[in-house]
This record gives structure tokens, sequence and C-alpha cells, in this order.
């Protein structure tokens, strides 16, 4: 027992000479090596950062009132969802809060709603770390601006999550001003804007900055192609392709390529022009019969080269023929109805693929290779191939490099973003809780002048927020795992 006790005490006596706390779920380590720059930063240039800070407050007691306006639309959002047969998708609200973990003792980590693949992992929790660092250094910076003693900075991985957090002086917190505390208590919901916007402005002129190295607007490039892909194939995409066009849609970039995608998925099928004396030479009989959808079949013969077309005459609008895809849609041009096939005097038709509901026969041009024809819902298309609008200018030049640019800017954008809207709230434990007290002590100490009425204020304010706060995240999780 004795040597237990021992081992127990040395123990913590190594834990407590690295600055390290272990308890269940949660590591956190604290020093002060970093004080001295902190220091630093804090006392330079007093005015800018006096004007920075007090814009800074300024922007975070509007982000509180922002911040209730915003969930409280989302609750009303999310609850029509839940009260309609037919729910909008996920995506179309304004916010969705999924994950929620502790940070520090004045933060909450709130992340929008996003099916997050595996690869992305270490984006996503790279993108948290950083924020939650910006968001204390700006606790830090202000509080040592407005002269409070800074004892210490660290950081912490509660579960999975990791975050960071400042040790500051509470007695020199509680002696300086309203207004002081303010601007400490407001510097992190700033500093996660700041960070938001200034990787909005990375991501924006990406092109710019990359210009030397990568050009854009030439198409999208592939980057990777899933194994399970209906694209993989021998005459399918390859890491590296260019694709400039998703049948007569012209694909400048990766937007050009989903928004084509989009626009096939919500159009009817494209027809191909073909002349009625190489359909009559390429057709052959097949029997035709209809599909449990109600469509029609007309190839029976289980080729994997043949599909049925659908086209109209004079006489009869409702015919039918097996034909080879790739020799009637190579070079072929794309239509709608017989008229926009008449040219030079030929007779054309429209011949139109007769597919199931909601699959599509897609030509995918990728020069200088020979067309893809994929057949298939876009929507499957989209998910399993991975496109860049970045091509090196050099064989040497990573294709993988403004990819993995513009998905960590987006990752900080959501997740900075997500932390400055989540803590600027007034509940319990976040940012809004310090920000609202000292909201209160400085507008409302000459209407409301006994202490304990203004505490009373804030108290019913802070339930409000955080019952506000508690029922977004709870209708969050169940649209998240129901849906």
């Amino acid at each position: 027992l004795q040597s237990s006790n021992s081992l127990k005490a040395l123990y913590e006596d190594w834990l407590l000479t690295y600055g390290l706390s272990v308890s269940p779920f949660h590591l956190r380590w604290q020093t002060a090596l970093f004080n001295r720059q902190f220091y630093s930063w804090g006392r330079w240039k007093p005015k800018f950062l006096y004007l920075w800070f007090s814009v800074g407050m300024v922007f975070g007691i509007v982000a509180m009132f922002g911040s209730v306006i915003l969930l409280g639309k989302t609750l009303l959002q999310t609850l029509t969802q839940m009260l309609t047969e037919a729910p909008k998708a996920q995506n179309d609200r304004m916010l969705q809060v999924v994950v929620s973990v502790p940070a520090s003792g004045l933060s909450l980590r709130a992340v929008p709603g996003v099916n997050l693949p595996i690869s992305q992992l270490t984006y996503f929790f790279s993108a948290i770390l950083i924020s939650g660092v910006i968001h204390e250094v700006g606790h830090g910076v202000a509080a040592i601006r407005e002269q409070v003693r800074f004892n210490g900075f660290g950081i912490f991985i509660f579960i999975v999550y990791p975050g960071a957090f400042v040790d500051l002086f509470t007695t020199h917190l509680q002696l300086i001003s309203p207004v002081q505390q303010l601007r400490i208590f407001c510097a992190g919901v700033w500093h996660n804007f700041v960070l938001g916007v200034a990787s909005f402005m990375v991501l924006f002129l990406l092109p710019a900055i990359l210009f030397p190295f990568y050009y854009t607007g030439v198409g999208a490039l592939v980057t990777e192609v899933a194994e399970d892909s209906p694209a993989n194939g021998p005459r399918g995409l390859f890491v590296g392709d260019l694709v400039t066009n998703l049948q007569d849609c012209p694909v400048y970039n990766v937007e050009d390529w989903n928004s084509c995608l989009g626009d096939i998925s919500e159009k009817s099928q494209v027809g191909y022009c073909v002349s009625a004396a190489t359909l009559q030479q390429l057709s052959f009989p097949a029997r035709v019969y209809r599909r449990l959808d109600g469509t029609v079949e007309c190839c029976s013969n289980n080729s994997l080269t043949d599909i049925c077309f659908s086209y109209s005459n004079k006489l009869d609008s409702h015919l039918y023929a097996c034909l080879p895809a790739r020799k009637v849609i190579e070079a072929s041009k794309v239509c709608r109805t017989n008229m926009d096939c008449h040219k030079d005097f030929v007779p054309s038709f429209c011949v139109t693929p007769s597919l199931e509901n909601q699959t599509r026969l897609i030509r995918v041009k990728h020069p200088p290779h020979i067309d893809m024809l994929y057949v298939g819902h876009p929507m499957h298309l989209q998910y399993t191939v991975s496109l860049s609008s970045f091509v090196p200018r050099q064989n040497f030049l990573s294709i993988d490099l403004p990819v993995v640019i513009e998905t960590f800017c987006k990752y900080l954008i959501s997740l900075s973003g997500a932390l400055a809207v989540i803590n600027a709230v007034p509940c319990f434990a976040l940012d809004g809780q310090w920000i609202l007290n000292s909201f209160l002590e400085a507008t409302l100490s000459s209407l409301i002048v006994e202490k304990h009425n203004r505490e009373l204020v804030g108290f019913l304010i802070l339930l409000a927020g955080s019952a506000l706060l508690a029922a977004n995240v709870a209708l969050g999780l169940w649209m998240v795992t129901a849906r």
C-alpha cells in the first residue's frame, strides 16, 4: 500500500512538473513558456490594440444578439421540416449544430452540419485546434492590453476533440470596468471572425496566389477516382484527366462540373441527332417491354454496349430502337426535338436513351482520350470523382496541393465561423455568458440600481439562451441520425 501511494505521489508530481492534467476523457497541458510572447503581443502598439479590441467589442455584442436570432430561425426551420412530410435538404438550413464539446471554461465548440469523410479528419481536427488557439490568443492579448495578469496558455483534448485555453488572474478581471471586460470577453469571437474572413480571402484569391504555378479556367482536373466509382474502368476517368464537357455543358472548373451535373439530374434526358440512314443501319429488331417504373426497354440481349433509344417521326411518336451507344453518340449533336437536327437537308431524328427514372446517359469529354459514356445517377458520378480547378504548369508540381489549401480554408471558414456564432450565444459556460453580464453592467447600472436585480435579468436571459442552444443541438443531432 505504501509503495502504491509513493508511485501515485511521484506520478502526480511528474504531471504537475510538466503542467499536465489527466481525467476521464480529458487531457490538459498548461505552460508558461509562451507568457513572454503573449506579453510582447499585448504591449505592441497600445493605440492600435485599443482600436482593434474596441471594434471586436462592438462585433461581439452584435454577434451576441445576432446569434440568438440565427439560432431562433434555425430552430423554427428544423421544427417546420420535422412537421412536413417531405422536408427540404439539410444543406438548405441556416445552421445545423451537430457536434458540441466543451473547450475552455468559457467556450463551447460547435460545427455546422457536414458529412465528414474519414479522409478529411485531419482537416477537421486541425481546423478545430487552430480556431481554438486563435480564439484564446484573442482573450490573452486583450487581457494583457487591459492590465490583467496572464498566468499561462494551454491546449487540451476532450475525448478526441482538441482545443486551447488561457489562464487569467480572476481578481484582476473582476476589478476592471465592464467595458474593459467586454473587450477581453469579445476578443475570442472577434478573432474567430477575422480568421474566417482571412481564410475566405485566401480561398477567393487562391487562383491569383497560385497563378505562377497553376492555371485555371481550362477544365476540371481529376485528382481521385474511387475504386467503386462507376467512372472507374478502361474507358473511364483517370487521375490527371481534364474534363472539359458534360453533354453540351462546358466545364471550366469544379463549380461548373457540379452545376452541370445538377442540371443534368434535374432536367430530362437529352437526345442525340442521328441520320435516318444511320438509324436504319445500326438498329436491329428487339422485343419492346415496359419496366416496373413505366419506362420502356427494347434491348433484350444483355449487352453492355447497346441501349434502347426512343424517337418519333411524322407518323408515330413512340418508336424504339436498340442501338450501340458509342456509335450513336460519338460526334453526334445533342438535341431535344427533331427540329434541332434539321441540317443540310439530311433526314435526321433526335433519339433519346430510354432509361429508368433518375438514370441518365452522360457523355463526358476529357481530351485527348475517347469520351466516357456514363449510365447511372449523376450524383453517383459527383460523389465518387474528386476534381480540382487548378492545372499544374509543370509536371513536377503536385495536383493535390491546391485541393489541400482549398479544403483546409473551407474547414477554417466553417469551424471558425461556427465557433464565433456559438460562443456569442448568451448561454451558461460560453463567452456569451460573460459578454452578457458585462454588457448588462455597462448599460443597466443606472436603470436597475440593485446589482442582484441585474444579475436576475442576466440569469433569465442566460436560461433562455441555454434552452435555445440545447434545443438546436438536440434537434440537429436528431436530424442527422434520423434522416
